[in-house]
């Protein structure tokens, strides 16, 4: 009989130990090593022959067929995967509990079964009737959608070659497990066995399947980090579940750009592409001091966002800096830089700063515009609605230049803006655009004159 073995895996980031510790020295997280028994199984070898069509060929033999993509018929789904799904290709969709990854994904498979494609929907987590219901809310209906609640891989083996779907929805692949392995679903073994397998149907047989995984609160897909290793497309849904809007990128892509998102609004009946989300996100902008438009870039898209600032004198011993969805450090380097370059004396002011529609933005690009917002606020003057504000401030107060400014422009240009104000370095660089007036600006404090509405 073969002897059984024990090991201790992390299930935050796949860490293996012959022995249990508290802490994972590799992802230094808390009690997150579990046991796993496994059989040591003697060794065999054999000599296995190749057959002809498993030698290797050389490049140049290999006649090169075009990509079989489908659209998913989502026009914001389809841009990130970079024109639609690739036939056996295997796409993992990770996001925070309650973001929307079911309701997506769901979507999608109504969306090829009404266009005549036959698709399988499996889920460890809901019932059938309580996938009919979500169906029923968010779309139509069709008879090339089968779904089934099962956990069991043997059996889902079996009810993939009885219906032979062209794509395949695994939701989620936490909840699957293969019973070969003497241990828990979800558990690192379980994981990579089940993807393992799910990839060697999709390959084998030209199925599309697309697969729902769960993160941890760091915000990294669960799992080992192989998990990510194997699959062809990672993709990521974010979003502030108490808002409306959520934006899908791709972190991995083998047969598309990474440098594409697509962007959404969550409503009764599910998620809506959103065609013009710089309309959207600055259509609701008040003229009132503390509200600049900034761009920011997502990917390869600009997108016109509302920065808004609140300057308020403090009532605590220390003032409070607060900041969302924008980088922090940052923000306290444009507070620093207002009070050292420009005179502006905050130490007694308490400071907020929001970035309007739930987008998180981290470029540098929107230094110029906090600080505007800022300023605005603290002098209670309106900045010009119609002008758009981007550029990094340096500790100097001196502005840098940043990347895709023509792309920002034409944005602003689309939707109406009749100025833009940059870092002279772009402004040497980008010839003149019609319908838009393009200033250039070398410090801080020239900037903050150009900004209001006075001049």
């Amino acid at each position: 009989m073969a002897k059984e073995k024990s090991s201790y895996v992390c299930i935050e980031c796949g860490y293996h130990s012959s022995k249990w510790m508290g802490r994972c020295p590799s992802c230094n997280s808390w009690n997150t090593m579990i046991e796993e028994k496994h059989e040591d199984e003697k060794k065999t070898t054999k000599d296995l022959k190749l057959k002809q069509e498993e030698l290797p060929v050389s490049l140049v033999d290999i006649d090169s067929l075009p990509e079989e993509r489908t659209k998913t018929g989502i026009e914001e789904f389809d841009r990130v995967l970079g024109g639609g799904l690739v036939k056996g290709s295997l796409v993992l969709v990770g996001g925070d509990p309650g973001i929307g990854k079911s309701t997506l994904i769901l979507q999608a498979a109504i969306k090829l079964a009404s266009s005549g494609h036959k698709v399988l929907y499996l889920s460890g987590e809901e019932s059938v009737n309580q996938i009919k219901m979500r169906a029923k809310r968010i779309g139509r209906q069709s008879e090339n959608l089968f779904v089934a609640s099962e956990t069991r891989f043997s059996k889902i083996e079996g009810m993939i070659e009885y219906i032979a779907p062209e794509f395949l929805i695994i939701d989620s692949i936490q909840t699957m497990y293969d019973s070969e392995l003497n241990t828990s679903a979800g558990s690192v073994s379980q994981i990579k066995l089940v993807t393992s397998r799910l990839m060697g149907i999709s390959k084998s047989n030209g199925i599309t399947t697309m697969v729902i995984g769960h993160v941890t609160k760091e915000g990294v897909l669960a799992g080992p980090r192989v998990l990510e290793h194997m699959v062809d497309t990672v993709l990521y849904f974010e979003g502030d579940r108490s808002g409306s809007y959520r934006v899908i990128r791709a972190v991995k892509n083998r047969f598309g750009s990474t440098n594409e998102v697509g962007l959404f609004e969550m409503d009764e009946n599910g998620l809506e592409s959103i065609d013009n989300p710089s309309e959207i996100l600055i259509g609701q902008r008040s003229d009132s001091p503390g509200s600049v438009i900034s761009c920011a870039m997502e990917g390869t898209r600009p997108l016109l966002v509302e920065i808004q600032a609140l300057v308020t004198p403090t009532i605590f011993g220390m003032p409070r800096r607060m900041v969302n969805d924008l980088d922090y450090n940052r923000f306290l380097m444009v507070v620093a830089a207002l009070e050292k370059q420009v005179g502006l004396k905050t130490q007694s002011q308490d400071i907020y700063v929001n970035a309007v529609g739930g987008l998180k933005l981290s470029e540098p690009a929107q230094d110029l515009s906090i600080a505007v917002a800022i300023a605005s606020s603290y002098k209670e003057r309106p900045a010009d609605p119609y002008t758009l504000v981007v550029g990094e401030i340096g500790l100097t107060g001196e502005i840098r230049s940043i990347s895709n400014v023509e792309s920002r422009i034409k944005e602003a240009r689309r939707s109406g803006l009749k100025r833009v104000v940059i870092p002279q370095m772009n402004r040497n660089k980008i010839k003149p655009i019609d319908s838009i007036e393009i200033i250039g600006v070398k410090t801080l404090s020239e900037a903050l004159k150009l900004a209001f509405k006075e001049n």
